[in-house]
C-alpha cells in the first residue's frame, strides 16, 4: 500500500493552531479524502487538540507529523496523527465538568480516535493517535441507526441525508 507522511514545526504560538488546520486539510485533499469526510473532520479536531496541548502545557514548539493513504492506495486505510513536544509528563486525561472551557482534548481524542497512545522520545514525548476510515463508518453506521430508530422510520443510505449526517463513502442499505 503506498503511504504519504509529512511533517512541520509548530510554532509555541496558540495562533499557530489555525495554520495547522490549513495544512492538515491540503494533505488530507491531496491524499484523496474529502473534506467533508467524517473521517476529515474526526483527523482536523484530532489534530487540533493535540496541538494546542502541546503549545499551551509546554510554551515551545512540537512537530506534527501525518501518516496517510496514499491516493493510489487499494484501500481506505488509516491516518496516523503524531505530535512531539519536549516536555516527558505524560497526557493526563480528565474529565471536564460542564461549564469548564479546558480539559476534554484527550477525551475528545479518545472518542474520535481508533487508537491512541504516547511514548518517550529523547527529553519529550510524542502522541500518538491513529483513525481508521472503516472504523470512522462504522461510527457513521451506528449514528445513522440510532437516528432512525429516534425517528422511528428507514433512511435509504445511498442517499445524503439532508443533515449530512450520512456519508457517501461510507453508503450502506440497511433491510427493513
Amino acid at each position: 500500500m503506498q503511504v504519504l507522511q509529512v511533517q512541520t514545526e509548530v510554532g509555541a504560538d496558540p495562533a499557530e493552531v489555525g495554520r495547522v488546520r490549513r495544512w492538515v486539510k491540503v494533505w488530507l485533499a491531496r491524499s484523496g479524502i474529502e473534506l467533508d469526510e467524517t473521517l476529515a473532520e474526526s483527523v482536523i479536531l484530532i489534530v487540533s487538540e493535540l496541538v494546542t496541548n502541546a503549545v499551551v502545557h509546554t510554551g515551545e514548539p512540537a512537530v506534527l507529523s501525518l501518516r496517510l493513504p496514499g491516493v493510489l492506495a487499494e484501500s481506505p486505510g488509516t491516518v496516523r496523527v503524531e505530535v512531539a513536544d519536549i516536555s516527558n509528563r505524560p497526557p493526563q486525561p480528565r474529565h471536564a465538568d460542564g461549564d469548564a472551557t479546558h480539559g476534554r482534548g484527550l477525551e475528545l481524542v479518545d472518542g474520535l480516535a481508533s487508537r491512541w497512545g504516547w511514548q518517550p522520545e529523547g527529553a519529550g514525548k510524542r502522541i500518538w493517535c491513529e483513525v481508521d476510515r472503516q472504523a470512522d463508518c462504522q461510527r457513521d453506521r451506528q449514528a445513522d441507526r440510532q437516528v432512525d430508530r429516534q425517528a422511528d422510520r428507514q433512511v435509504d443510505r445511498r442517499e445524503v441525508a439532508s443533515a449530512g449526517q450520512v456519508r457517501p463513502a461510507c453508503a450502506v442499505a440497511f433491510p427493513a
